[in-house]
């Protein structure tokens, strides 16, 4: 059965310096959600390097780059909107797999996705992709790659919205979980701005969340990560704020003090890395556009890589973001175009 409802919020661990919870039990009016002052004014240990690696394969410059994450086999995968902000009648391969020195080993998926969007390797290497916005044609669908290329599975009718067990409407990420159940987030603008649920074998199990701004309700859900605990973290972007949940769709708290989330990272050691490429303007005013990085334990914010661009109006920064091992950064940017590397420094 479909619930597109919030669901009870339970009490978060909370009276931690920037962390915000919110009380609720089942029935009760939630509390009203405390503002932050922005958070720009931290250090950055990083130095960026920008663009970054080859070209695509047969592009003449970079696409909107909206997906960007290191797999377990130590390479890079990358994934941008072709040459015109959208795939349909293009040539171009929207997914690369790269080597560590940026040397372009291999891409696929001309012909697939209209408007690719969230993108995932997971577990076993599978590279996820979804296509968050249909033409009539293409567009409403969730792929899985082999990390070779081959297409594995599809979520979704071709260039058809909607509401329910088999369609999406404008799916914006995808996360596999450890026992390989997947969630996918919708709702970029228009849309369910729901969660949905499906087994490792594309069966639908479930769905959660619907559009507002409470507790478990979502405005653009844009991104989402998991922690060591097993928490979902959903950066509801439009509302300003990530929301943890458990694995079920239990709301547990949101946190503001990431700014307005595009694209979330978390890794092993559960620092997360948080995209903000849309502040500063009417979106979020006062909040400075880039990276904030902390932890995703007790909700801390350590350091800041600032955007080039941090305080214009227009959509600017990273809005995609990846960590590799070696602990560097790296920023998928829409409107400039580019992939940036951030490189530990100190």
């Amino acid at each position: 059965m479909t619930r597109i409802e919030a669901k009870s919020a339970k009490i978060g661990a909370g009276g931690l310096v920037f962390l915000i919870t919110v009380a609720g039990a089942c029935g009760a009016e939630p509390e009203a959600t405390a503002e932050v002052e922005p958070v720009n004014d931290l250090p950055s240990p990083y130095e960026r390097i920008e663009p970054w690696a080859e070209l695509p394969p047969g592009a003449v410059q970079w696409g909107q780059v909206t997906g960007v994450e290191q797999g377990p086999d130590g390479n890079l995968y990358v994934m941008h909107r072709c040459f015109e902000n959208s795939c349909a009648d293009r040539p171009e391969d929207p997914i690369i797999k790269y080597d560590m020195s940026g040397r372009a080993l291999a891409s696929w998926g001309a012909g697939l996705l209209n408007y690719p969007h969230g993108f995932h390797v997971d577990y076993d290497g599978n590279v996820w992709a979804t296509d968050a916005r249909g033409n009539g044609e293409l567009g409403h669908q969730v792929f899985k790659f082999s990390p070779d290329g081959e297409l594995l599975l599809t979520l979704g009718q071709a260039g058809v919205a909607g509401l329910g067990p088999n369609v999406f409407n404008q799916p914006t990420d995808v996360l596999v979980l450890p026992g390989g159940d997947l969630l996918v987030t919708e709702g970029h603008g228009e849309g369910n701005d729901r969660v949905v649920r499906f087994s490792p074998e594309g069966d639908f199990l479930d769905a959660w969340g619907g559009p507002g701004s409470g507790p478990g309700q979502f405005s653009t859900p844009h991104a989402i990560a998991r922690d060591s605990q097993g928490r979902i973290f959903i950066g509801d972007r439009a509302n300003n704020r990530i929301q943890i949940f458990l694995e079920d769709g239990t709301f547990l708290e949101e946190w503001k003090q990431f700014s307005r989330p595009s694209g979330i990272f978390i890794d092993e050691d559960d620092t997360i890395y948080v995209a903000d490429s849309e502040s500063w303007g009417p979106n979020n005013p006062g909040w400075k556009k880039g990276i904030r990085i902390g932890s995703a334990r007790d909700g801390s914010v350590s350091h800041f890589i600032e955007d080039i661009e941090s305080t214009t109006i227009e959509h600017s920064g990273a809005e995609a973001v990846g960590v590799d091992s070696e602990g560097n950064v790296y920023g998928g940017v829409v409107r400039r175009r580019m992939l940036e590397k951030h490189v530990r420094v100190r």
